[in-house]
């Protein structure tokens, strides 16, 4: 007898019995599912049609916007902002705060989102994903959002995830009781338990970062790198180097087969390049309720206190005892005063 077939809204509404929920949380959850459904639509169609390639603008975090970041933006705003769950958005394409309009209910939860995360490898037909952070509000019910509904420290995220869009269309997320994935069959337009409890291996055999920034990377983390390539099966080295370049394809990788991803902050780059809010606190949660681990190298992702909507990060995540190792190399960076 095969598997019991359960799509993401059945898991959903067990979880909601489950938890003794009212049923908010899950309706924000059945539109990023939608949303994520018509991002993957256009997807799959963007050769045919007229939305590959840039726009001529650059965002606010300086990334050149391409024709799909519009309209996954745009996709996920709309799905969000009329349900009357949430308060207040901000995402990695928009500058300041995305309010509710007027005329829209207001909701207790807040939302962070990079629409299409890794969008500069569009036109290559490479792997690229949406991310997503729900925080609790802070502010007064049945008041507009703030700021400071947004700005909390990941350990306070309700829920958080990514889809992925490849080969197949999986969505991944967390609400603090272990990480689940769900496969989109197109031919029904459902998502369906595919990846129950997710577990990333303690140890992994892969790495993933751009080796390009070698020189510009400080002392440990070279040799942290150096320390991967060497021969030793006793401590499953050597490594094997794996890196897409779309940071939700790399994650999803090494989320199943074990492994590292470094995002390490660099001369070019002294706070490091990825944004806190819209992609290191949601994958960081996600991998810890995997059971792995995600830090700058100095501290824990998920207790950063942020301090603005796009704030860098340095990113290192993925199996634990590779995190951990990679932090005891980062210890010689905080003496590396040349760099």
């Amino acid at each position: 007898m095969g598997r019991d077939i359960v799509t993401v809204e059945q898991h959903i509404l067990q979880g909601q019995r489950e938890w003794g929920g009212r049923g908010d949380f899950s309706a924000i959850l059945h539109q990023i599912i939608l949303a994520a459904k018509i991002v993957s639509r256009e997807v799959t169609k963007a050769g045919l049609l007229d939305i590959l390639g840039p726009t001529g603008h650059v965002n606010v975090t300086g990334d050149e916007v391409q024709k799909l970041d519009v309209f996954a933006n745009r996709t996920f705003i709309q799905a969000l902002s009329y349900i009357g769950k949430i308060c207040v958005i901000a995402t990695e394409e928009e500058e300041g705060l995305v309010h509710i309009p007027d005329h829209y209910p207001l909701g207790e939860y807040a939302i962070v989102f990079d629409p299409l995360d890794g969008s500069s490898n569009i036109d290559a037909n490479v792997s690229i994903g949406t991310i997503f952070s729900i925080f609790r509000r802070v502010s007064p019910s049945g008041t507009p959002g703030t700021i400071d509904d947004l700005l909390q420290p990941g350990i306070r995220q309700v829920a958080a995830g990514y889809v992925v869009y490849g080969s197949s269309t999986m969505l991944v997320y967390t609400t603090g009781r272990g990480v689940n994935g769900f496969t989109l069959d197109p031919s029904v337009g459902e998502f369906f338990l595919s990846h129950p409890n997710i577990r990333i291996p303690e140890v992994g055999g892969i790495y993933s970062v751009n080796e390009s920034r070698y020189p510009l990377w400080k002392q440990g983390t070279r040799k942290y790198i150096d320390y991967l390539k060497e021969h030793d099966p006793e401590t499953a080295r050597p490594k094997t180097s794996r890196y897409i370049g779309s940071l939700v394809a790399d994650f999803h990788r090494n989320l199943l087969k074990g492994g590292i991803f470094l995002y390490p902050e660099d001369r070019k780059n002294p706070n490091g390049k990825l944004r806190l809010m819209y992609e290191a606190n949601p994958l960081a949660f996600v991998v810890e309720q995997a059971g792995g681990l995600a830090t700058t190298g100095y501290e824990r992702i998920l207790e950063i206190q942020p301090k603005e909507l796009h704030q860098r990060v340095p990113l290192i995540l993925g199996s634990r005892k590779d995190v951990e190792t990679y932090i005891s190399f980062a210890r010689e960076n905080l003496e590396d005063l040349s760099q």
